[in-house]
């Protein structure tokens, strides 16, 4: 699933489309949320694809905060502060093995993964041979959830470039 942010009355064909998955909008929206609350509660559902957005003027005016971000290292400062809390995050048990290592369903079971064997480097790390889990490789643990959601500076510059041509966008 994705977010697509039309441009209502873009000026150049920059500004008639912006694009990113669940993943990179998620965290790119909260960015705007923290950093920019002023303009982004102009917007009630920034998470939700059903057609809200702003208008040209506060457009454009997020566009301009949003370059300064970038130009002073605003957005980078914010990418690596955010990225180095992702790191501190606690792994979290598999929720397909209930943090086993084993996959023993109906479904792991068809498939062989309680008598497969491990990859020597997955043995060494959970002291057996066998039994798997396609969910977590066989380790029990996965990486927070939160994690999966991705940012960079380019991110916000790309989605500022967008906002200076689109004369106002809605979120589909």
């Amino acid at each position: 699933m994705g977010m697509d942010v039309m441009g209502v009355n873009a000026s150049s064909e920059k500004g008639e489309y912006f694009r990113r998955n669940v993943w990179g909008w998620r965290p790119l929206w909260d960015y705007v949320e923290e950093v920019h609350p002023e303009i982004a509660q102009l917007v009630q559902y920034g998470h939700s694809n059903d057609g809200d957005g702003l208008n040209a003027l506060n457009s454009a005016r997020l566009a301009e905060a949003l370059l300064q971000d970038y130009t002073s290292g605003k957005a980078q400062e914010y990418v690596e502060k955010r990225n180095a809390y992702l790191e501190t995050l606690p792994m979290v048990d598999c929720n397909i093995c209930s943090g086993t290592g084993i996959r023993s369903d109906k479904l792991g079971v068809e498939d062989g993964q309680p008598e497969k064997e491990l990859r020597k480097e997955i043995a060494e790390a959970t002291g057996r041979t066998k039994g798997w889990c396609n969910g977590c490789d066989g380790l029990g643990k996965n990486k927070d959830w939160a994690t999966s959601y991705y940012l960079d500076e380019q991110d916000i510059k790309e989605f500022a470039e967008f906002l200076q041509d689109c004369g106002g966008f809605e979120i589909w």
